[in-house]
């Protein structure tokens, strides 16, 4: 059984910086937002954790093996070298989607997003050292078939970004109300999804939902482990045997 550990990460009184003292070029922000995105992606990753941008004023990282301090720290990183603070919140549990609720909650019992006063919450428990085990998080690595193929060699770039979201998006609420999963696109035609214990069968019937609703071809590798990063490798390997064999669906207990 997986035991996903989530974090919640939220850009504190956002909205109200962006106009003030008069609203700021939306390049600037676009700049700034990409930037710390980045910047988050490498300190959860240097910590084998996964966050992925959302809203990018709001962003959701898997966490599996951070503590009350790593998040500190990170939060402490981002005061010293943004104009923005941020707000962290953890939850945890066998489905993700659960784990995101509670640690959404605990935040918004904090304050608005737009409060400010609330300034660095950090909200919630880490799963104790004891707690954790090799299955606690199953990730899932979905990409289109042959995307270059059917969409990039084939049509204009817009109309091929809009077929892959609209499968993005397919997937994305299919797995969010049938699983209890995270999807989150990651650019290309690539989507990751945190899931709770999922079966081949379940993710089959992830992919026909796809197909029938819009249209796409999509594959997935599924990888468990500790952390999002070793569930993560061992999604991207499955996802390599399923290119070979031309599967659908292969998990790394198969590979």
């Amino acid at each position: 059984m997986t035991n996903t550990q989530v974090t919640l990460v939220q850009l504190d009184n956002y909205g109200p910086w962006t106009v003030t003292p008069s609203p700021r070029r939306e390049v600037d922000l676009q700049t700034m937002q990409s930037r710390l995105y980045a910047d988050l992606s490498q300190a959860f990753g240097m910590r084998d954790g996964y966050v992925f941008f959302t809203r990018f004023d709001n962003m959701v990282a898997v966490t599996n093996g951070l503590d009350l301090e790593d998040h500190a720290r990170i939060q402490e990183s981002v005061r010293n070298r943004y104009p923005v603070t941020v707000s962290l919140s953890i939850g945890s549990g066998p489905s993700p989607a659960d784990a995101l609720v509670d640690a959404t909650a605990a935040l918004q019992d904090r304050g608005s997003a737009q409060d400010a006063d609330r300034r660095e919450a950090l909200l919630g428990q880490p799963l104790e050292e004891g707690d954790r085990t090799d299955d606690d998080v199953q990730i899932a690595h979905f990409d289109v078939v042959d995307a270059t193929g059917t969409y990039t060699d084939e049509l204009d770039a817009f109309s091929s970004f809009a077929h892959i979201e609209a499968g993005y998006a397919a997937l994305m609420q299919y797995m969010h109300e049938a699983h209890d999963s995270l999807s989150f696109f990651v650019g290309g035609d690539n989507i990751i999804a945190v899931c709770p214990s999922l079966s081949p069968a379940d993710y089959e019937d992830a992919i026909d939902h796809v197909a029938e609703t819009a249209g796409v071809d999509v594959r997935v590798g599924v990888g468990t482990g500790v952390s999002a990063h070793d569930a993560g490798m061992g999604a991207k390997h499955a996802l390599e045997d399923a290119r070979d064999r031309q599967t659908d669906v292969e998990l790394l207990s198969e590979a």
